[in-house]
């Protein structure tokens, strides 16, 4: 019998401790389709974010977006807020890593940068995961007597990740599948300054990029402020966009249904995936839906 950890359903295979006064209430995303995340035995080192009614799609598919967390950790519900509501809306969300045995807290900040003389940091999870999660999501959208048989969009892959996990994104998005890479907090460091072992930071990666690019910073106080709007500057080939929301390098993972973080990345996978023209319209023309948006800064260019 195939296993399963289930969380945010109401045929949870295992079911969190008691929560004490004043914990968080599990969030299951604001989009048409409630979500929860699950663990599964055929796709081990990795969580599973998706709608929990899949009939509830009807002839709808599914679209993929797999993530790389912050700091490549192995938790992979540090960024659950956000990700369910990505699945809300009708995604196949597979994150690196596990559901920790206690469920954390909500991360107050990013995790901790690298300073000057720091031991080197080394990645909890392999670059490889993420491609590993596409190869399932196709696979299982074939699979006989699978729950995802026929509901998933083989053909509409975004990777995408935090910091380190960014990092891990632009070399997933080398993988000629994927449609479109999402860069959340994070850029190729400059030649030789790589702090992160285990993990590629290679500007030349730059040039490989096939799909449109979005990448979502967090301001001047973001410390990867100065290596992402270096790696926007650098893409010529491929559509790209550049939003900042100035709440620096911690994002708004965690922030109730994801943030306006989870909003701008949701309208860009229902462009950039499902062809919406409604979403398409928050990012093109000249009054475009985030060009004016006080609560970030949008800067484009292969973007009508």
């Amino acid at each position: 019998m195939l296993f399963n950890r289930v969380f945010g359903g109401c045929l949870a295979a295992a079911i969190l401790a008691a929560p004490s006064a004043g914990a968080e209430t599990m969030e299951r995303g604001g989009g048409s389709y409630p979500a929860l995340f699950e663990e599964r035995a055929d796709l081990p080192n990795h969580v599973i974010y998706r709608p929990a009614d899949l009939a509830a799609i009807g002839s709808k598919s599914l679209g993929i977006y797999v993530f790389g967390n912050g700091g490549c950790s192995a938790d992979g519900t540090s960024s659950r807020n956000h990700l369910l509501e990505i699945a809300s809306h009708g995604y196949l969300v597979i994150a690196s890593g596990v559901i920790p045995h206690a469920m954390p807290s909500p991360p107050a900040t990013a995790p901790a940068p690298v300073t000057p003389g720091a031991p080197k940091l080394v990645a909890q999870t392999p670059t490889s995961a993420l491609v590993e999660a596409i190869d399932w999501a196709q696979r299982e959208n074939a699979k006989p007597g699978s729950p995802f048989l026929g509901r998933i969009a083989v053909d509409q892959v975004a990777v995408s990740g935090w910091s380190c996990g960014g990092l891990q994104a632009l070399s997933a998005a080398q993988d000629p599948r994927v449609k479109t890479a999402v860069i959340m907090n994070s850029g190729f460091f400059k030649d030789g300054t790589n702090p992160i072992g285990g993990v590629i930071s290679d500007k030349a990666l730059l040039s490989g990029l096939h799909g449109p690019v979005l990448y979502v910073l967090g301001g001047p106080t973001d410390i990867a402020y100065a290596n992402g709007t270096d790696d926007y500057q650098r893409i010529t080939k491929v559509p790209a966009a550049l939003v900042n929301i100035p709440v620096g390098h911690g994002g708004t993972y965690m922030q109730p249904h994801g943030g306006i973080a989870a909003e701008v990345v949701s309208a860009w996978l229902d462009w950039r995936l499902k062809g919406q023209k409604a979403a398409a319209a928050r990012f093109s023309g000249p009054d475009c839906g985030f060009c004016h948006d006080p609560r970030l800064t949008l800067d484009r260019k292969g973007i009508d």
